[in-house]
């Protein structure tokens, strides 16, 4: 018999709380889960979305991405497919009554596994559009999660039963109302399983200079038809794709690998350290030197 949902959310909240003392983001023991915690409301935030589900156990949240805005609460959890720019904001949040929530990343192939295994037809739905979706909180797809969470006080455990609730979870979220968008981002050949591979073809290939007629292929699309469900998905140009992976990688190397801003150019595909430095201001609002010193001293500020 199923618990009723604010009972289960009422454990997740007071487990997430327990482990999230002191910090916003917090990473566990169990491969791909994550937990947050905001005490205050917050403007939009610059944040990279990843593919994965995003529940809320108390308080409310809001991604922003391209024009379009998710709000995702207690009743409503947060899809996403892509690994694309975004922002978040909280909506909902006090010192009292904190924003608590859990992050899972996906696994498109364990979902593809799961369809194939259990001969899932595909539900009735017309193309997505969107890297983003909001679905409905059910208790059978939080019940997995008290489990999952539950092993964190287990270790030992975590190695052997983890993954079967991983599995399970993925599986509840593919008879969920939000199963037909993660079908055909799960099943080869769809239009959306083929921008999922041409993401990920740039995040591997950002530094290589490419026609867009070469993804094309490399997808079996043409040209145009790619150009427009890549916007459509991503709410950006695969060339603008590639600029955000480029930029956001020099940012890495020079904050934790301390490269110079011409190295992490080069490095990461520009031929003209004066052209990255332009485009780096205009994504991030400051010369690339000037922002890593912000992020230093944020960094050191948070010890």
């Amino acid at each position: 018999m199923n618990r009723d949902i604010s009972s289960i959310q009422k454990d997740l909240a007071k487990a997430i709380e327990e482990k999230t003392i002191g910090q916003e983001d917090c990473a566990t023991l169990i491969e791909n889960l994550s937990f947050f915690r905001r005490e205050v409301i917050t403007e939009p935030c610059p944040c990279t979305i990843e593919a994965s589900v995003l529940f809320v156990v108390q308080g409310t949240k809001q991604l922003l991405v391209g024009e379009q805005n998710f709000i995702y609460d207690t009743q409503h959890f947060l899809l996403n497919s892509l690994d694309l720019p975004a922002s978040s904001q909280v909506l909902d949040a006090s010192p009292d009554l904190p924003c608590l929530g859990l992050m899972l990343k996906l696994d498109m192939l364990l979902m593809a596994d799961i369809i194939a295994q259990n001969g899932m037809p595909p539900p009735y739905e017309g193309s997505i559009s969107g890297s983003s979706a909001i679905g409905t909180v059910t208790s059978s797809l939080l019940e997995p999660f008290t489990r999952l969470l539950a092993l964190l006080d287990e270790p030992d455990a975590i190695a052997t039963l983890s993954p079967l609730i991983v599995r399970e979870i993925h599986y509840r979220l593919l008879n969920s109302d939000l199963a037909g968008r993660l079908w055909q981002i799960a099943s080869t050949g769809s239009q959306a399983h083929r921008i999922s591979r041409a993401v990920t073809w740039l995040r591997t290939h950002y530094a290589k200079s490419f026609q867009i007629e070469e993804l094309a292929a490399y997808v079996q699309m043409s040209s145009t038809t790619l150009y427009h469900h890549f916007r459509e998905h991503t709410a950006m140009s695969p060339l603008q794709y590639q600029k955000w992976l480029r930029l956001n990688e020099a940012q890495r190397l020079m904050l934790n690998d301390s490269l110079d801003a011409s190295s992490a150019a080069f490095k990461v595909g520009y031929e003209s350290p004066s052209h990255f430095s332009r485009e780096y201001a205009r994504l991030f609002g400051q010369s690339p030197k000037r922002h890593i010193e912000v992020l230093r001293k944020g960094t050191e500020s948070n010890i």
